[in-house]
């Protein structure tokens, strides 16, 4: 599975998808932190990436754009990250089998 991930998550999410087998590219490592909200959607759909993104405007295309790519909303308030991953890797399994089954939106809460 591809992965793209947002500016206010860290590159560590990224490398942590990389180390479980996954494709995952934070956009830091493709210097586009400052990249637009439609640049960003349309470079996931173009990778055919699920993205992971705290911004709410990325579930709300989600909801309303059929053709999109997949969205993972982290809905966690701010957290070290450790603690992130860790609460990441108590999700992933459920996470990732909903994730195959082609949902569209995800809320991490």
């Amino acid at each position: 599975m591809r992965f793209l991930v947002d500016a206010q998550l860290p590159p560590a999410l990224a490398r942590w998808l990389t180390e479980r087998g996954e494709e995952a590219d934070h956009l830091a490592d493709l210097g586009l932190l400052r990249a637009a909200d439609e640049a960003v959607w349309r470079l996931a759909g173009e990778r055919g990436a699920v993205l992971i993104s705290k911004d709410e405007d990325f579930a709300l295309r989600a909801q309303l754009r059929s053709g999109g790519p997949q969205v993972v909303w982290v809905r966690w308030g701010n957290l070290r990250t450790t603690e992130l991953l860790q609460r990441w890797e108590d999700q992933w399994p459920l996470l990732r089998a909903n994730l195959e089954r082609g949902e569209a939106l995800l809320e991490l809460a």
